[in-house]
């Protein structure tokens, strides 16, 4: 059985996100379709909440409730505990390129540090920034580098 919240949320990426941008408003038949697929219940609920934060996340932007922040960011012993220098530098390295704000750097820090895993490795980072910039409005010239990053380090490993 597959048992992370990552494992089922790069599922839904694979099987639906690609597909309709969006999941399916009948969570109950996805979820039966994640089980049949082999995902307990645990994760896969685990997975709806973090996509439910996500979608919080992109809430609390539209609406302005979040200040538009140009400072340095500063992690927390927490954060860093998750995310090792090379993931820190890759948001870092994202967000003065431009192909990421203040926004998207906290939305992708906050799902991060949703997700049970111990540390995250950069390649799960990638996969998490691609899907917050998936899921936020004017970000399609972002989302498509960023697909082109995390794609070029998958076709890499098949070699």
């Amino acid at each position: 059985m597959k048992e992370t919240v990552f494992d089922v949320l790069m599922y839904l990426f694979d099987n639906y996100f690609e597909e309709y941008y969006e999941i399916s408003s009948d969570q109950e038949s996805l979820k039966s379709e994640l089980k049949q697929a082999g995902f307990g219940d645990t994760p896969v609920n685990k997975a709806f909440n973090w996509l439910e934060g996500l979608a919080l996340q992109k809430d609390l932007i539209q609406s302005g409730s979040l200040a538009k922040n140009t400072t340095l960011r500063m992690f927390n012993d927490r954060e860093m505990q998750k995310l090792d220098t090379e993931c820190r530098g890759f948001i870092l390295f994202l967000e003065q390129t431009g192909v990421i704000d203040a926004f998207d750097r906290e939305v992708i820090i906050d799902r991060i540090m949703a997700l049970e895993a111990g540390e995250v490795d950069l390649q799960q980072l990638k996969w998490v920034a691609l899907m917050v910039l998936l899921n936020q409005p004017d970000k399609e010239a972002a989302f498509t580098w960023m697909e082109d990053i995390v794609m070029d380090d998958v076709d890499m490993g098949l070699h």
